[in-house]
């Protein structure tokens, strides 16, 4: 921005426990601030208050632009408080949504627990059209009109209208639109609108999302806009990665506002110092979200939100509940971190409101946070820093109820042990269970909370670069203030590749570069990225490839496809199942305006075995290298800089952290009486057995295998006894051990040690096991059974992984 310019410019990220806030001045210059997200006693909204705070500071000023990524929506989502829905349906179909797809996320409980449905009241309207688009029952409009009309003298307002084949044929929800809104309902989402995919559950509960949750948001805005001062453009964060004007946006294109921007940040951030393979570590006060880049932001186009199915492009982001308010506990046999949190209020211990254990209070007592350079945002009067004797207290109390007496120290070690490996286990599911070599990539830092455990999580993956972005702490916002203003328009198609597509394409070529026409963008700016979801014909596995000529998606979509599932076929057909367009174009946004510097003391803290020596960032001149154990100090994180790291300082101001001297990593060992190994290899096994899930359901060809997961992956000792099986179908467990157990008998040593059939289990060896028995229809089941090796003293196996499931095309394994 122009230093003529005076105007503010905000970006500003409203997470589960802070609001972070980027700014440039009226004069150009970049600053920052940081409030709790709930602090009732000190304020009702923490973005106005900040923007108000940052006014008074530094001037008040026309806005030009405030941009803000939310969890209002999140939130209202995963606590079932979104406006009071009512959702109109072909009739023969009021019940689809809820029995859904019949997946079972929790597969061993007896009692199943379904998520509470989002539409309070279902009508069924008479009206029907074919596949094909043969009217077979014409609308009731009468009817129809009549059971609206009750709805709304009940107090519903908010609307979800989803009919059979309304994806492609139109008319009877088009009408039934304009009837809701003569009558007055508020809110009318429209599954051609709203989600315009083949698929009746999906689309149905994209739809039932956005009537829901857009009320709240619309709520929400209308307060900003009624407490901030005059706002000339008013953006808001969407799930895909790019913003929208407020009066575009909408409920389910909202869930994944907050994170989305440190997405972009990341990336930013990355690409600056010349790294195409990024792992976005981001570590909040409540949560952890990770995510992966490697030249592509990449999208998920049907997702699973708090038990809803939302077909709506959003980043591809795993969360995990272990964040800085993550509550450490011990239940009298292992030491446990989350997945409750501490939140903003009351948050943690140190937070002086009398808050439980949490991994930040673990960090202060350690030594890892330096109370002086934490946001000085508590007490009564939302003045007093961190509270280090309230950290300590907590501790004594989990120090109290150990059957064996443990130093304090060690005891927040071990949570901090466990929470690392939580999130270890967060990045493999984005990476390595995907087929990525983690240990080609840098780990992106960033959040609150980032810095302090980095190195720990890369050391966990075999990671050994971390970047550190000046303004990690604040990276959402700040990735919120870079991020493009963007629309994406789908629509199913389900025809041949060779068939062409391009009448559709540029259709929805037109509509999204007419919505950020509609937003104040100029034509000239916007870029427009045609993307085509295909599959092969009689699979339902659909790859993403970029809209070129059908010759070149073949070979595209068939190299991604054996990349992806680790099998190919060079004959079958390929089937354009749905067309994306992606406009996106730059419009104000934050400048390039350095953080102003800020200065600390040196000083010197100490854990139980390690000294940390404390540095302003700023104290550092570029190129200057230093080793570890150090923390260097920003204006709103800290990173810690671990024995055997070396960190460097890079021009732009981001700290670019190495591992110069090798891991040191323990043989495995006996947990019988340590409760902290005993939960970090209880996540270890389970991990082992979820990945083997994964990739046997990617490569599989089986509909039973790839749907319905019928199938079961587990951890065997040495003598084939049962460490830990993954949540699929038990049924295969039964006899899973029986097949271990019969490897080791035919494939083991003899009594002299000489291998009974002169081969022996070695290191990678695979062995299949054809089941005899044989059940009604089913083909032999089939056991896959391989040695896993961890620490051994020669080529016998510590362990075996098994995996058993029905019918024989279990391809690549």
């Amino acid at each position: 921005m122009s230093h003529k310019t005076r105007a503010w410019r905000f970006a500003v990220d409203r997470g589960g426990t802070f609001t972070d806030v980027v700014a440039t001045t009226p004069d150009g210059r970049l600053v920052t601030h940081k409030l709790l997200s709930e602090n009732p006693e000190q304020y009702a909204d923490a973005a106005t208050e900040a923007v108000s705070r940052l006014m008074g500071e530094h001037g008040n000023a026309p806005i030009a632009e405030l941009r803000i990524g939310t969890t209002v929506a999140t939130n209202a989502l995963l606590e079932r408080k979104g406006d009071r829905l009512a959702l109109v349906t072909t009739r023969g179909f009021g019940d689809a949504l809820r029995i859904g797809t019949q997946a079972r996320p929790e597969i061993f409980a007896r009692h199943i627990l379904l998520p509470e449905q989002l539409p309070a009241k279902v009508i069924e309207v008479d009206e029907r059209i074919a596949a094909d688009g043969v009217v077979l029952q014409s609308l009731d409009e009468d009817a129809a009109r009549s059971a609206l009309e009750t709805l709304h003298g009940e107090g519903f307002d908010a609307l979800a209208i989803v009919l059979m084949h309304g994806w492609k044929y139109r008319d009877h929800e088009a009408r039934l639109a304009e009837i809701a809104r003569e009558i007055g309902f508020a809110q009318v989402s429209v599954s051609h609108e709203v989600a315009p995919l083949i698929k009746l559950i999906p689309r149905g509960d994209t739809t039932v999302v956005d009537a829901y949750l857009s009320p709240v948001l619309k709520r929400y805005t209308d307060g900003l806009q009624r407490d901030l001062p005059p706002v000339e453009r008013l953006r808001f964060m969407q799930s895909n990665g790019g913003l929208a004007e407020v009066g575009a946006f909408r409920g389910k294109d909202a869930i994944l506002s907050g994170p989305a921007g440190g997405v972009v940040g990341m990336v930013a951030a990355g690409e600056a110092r010349g790294y195409a393979k990024l792992i976005g570590f981001d570590m909040g006060g409540t949560s952890t979200d990770v995510a992966h880049y490697a030249g592509e932001l990449e999208l998920a186009a049907d997702n699973m939100v708090a038990g809803v199915r939302v077909a709506a492009p959003m980043m591809q982001i795993h969360t995990v509940a272990a964040g800085g308010g993550s509550i450490c506990s011990f239940d009298g046999a292992r030491f446990r971190v989350g997945p409750e949190s501490a939140g903003a209020d009351p948050g943690p211990a140190c937070y002086r409101k009398g808050g439980p254990l949490s991994v930040t209070d673990c960090n202060l007592y350690l030594g890892r946070i330096a109370p002086s350079f934490f946001p000085h945002v508590f007490g009564p009067d939302g003045d007093q820093p961190l509270d280090p004797d309230a950290s300590r207290a907590r501790l004594e109390e989990i120090a109290s109820s150990l059957p064996e007496a443990k130093p304090l120290d060690e005891i927040a070690e071990g949570f901090l042990a466990i929470a690392v490996d939580n999130m270890a286990n967060a990045i493999r599911k984005i990476s390595v269970a995907r087929g990525h070599d983690v240990t080609e990539y840098a780990l992106a830092c960033f959040g609150g909370a980032g810095g302090q455990h980095a190195c720990k999580v890369a050391d966990e993956l075999g990671i050994e670069t971390v970047l550190v972005h000046p303004l990690a702490g604040i990276l959402s916002a700040y990735g919120i203030g870079l991020a493009p203003v963007k629309a994406i328009r789908e629509a199913s198609l389900v025809r041949p590749l060779h068939d062409g597509f391009a009448r559709e394409l540029d259709a929805l070529s037109d509509e999204a570069l007419a919505a950020l026409t509609d937003q104040g963008i100029d034509p000239g700016n916007v870029t427009l990225t045609p993307r085509a979801r295909l599959r092969f014909a009689g699979s339902d596995s659909m790859l993403t490839v970029a809209c070129t000529d059908a010759d070149a998606m073949d070979a595209a979509f068939r190299v991604q496809h054996r990349q992806r599932y680790g099998y190919s076929d060079a004959s079958a057909a390929i089937i354009v199942e749905a067309l994306s367009v992606e406009a996106s174009g730059t419009s104000g946004g934050l400048s390039d305006a350095q953080v102003e510097p800020m200065a600390t003391d040196e000083a010197t803290a100490k854990d139980g075995a390690t000294a940390w020596t404390t540095r302003d960032r700023s104290s550092f001149t570029p190129g200057e290298t230093f080793e570890g154990p150090a923390l260097v100090i920003d204006p709103d994180s800290t990173t810690v800089v671990e024995p055997g790291w070396q960190a460097r300082l890079a021009r732009d101001g981001s700290l670019v952290l190495t591992r110069e001297k090798p891991v040191e990593r323990d043989r495995a060992a006996g947990t019988q009486v340590d409760p902290v190994q005993l939960e970090i290899f209880n996540n270890l096994f389970m991990a082992i057995a979820e990945e083997m899930g994964v990739v046997l359901q990617n490569t599989a060809t089986s509909v039973n295998i790839k749907e319905r997961l019928d199938f079961s992956c587990a951890l065997f000792d040495p003598s084939g006894n049962l460490i830990a099986n993954a949540p699929h179908i038990p049924v295969h467990l039964g006899s899973m051990g029986d097949s271990v157990a019969r490897v080791i008998e035919v494939r083991g040593p003899g009594e002299n040690g000489e291998p009974r059939d002169g081969r022996g289990i070695r290191r990678g060896d695979a062995y299949v096991v054809n089941d005899p028995f044989r059940g009604g229809t089913h083909l032999p089941d089939i056991t896959v059974i391989a040695p896993v090796f961890y620490s051994t003293d020669g080529d016998q196996p510590d362990a075996f992984v098994a995996a058993r499931g029905h019918h024989a095309d279990i391809g690549g394994v």
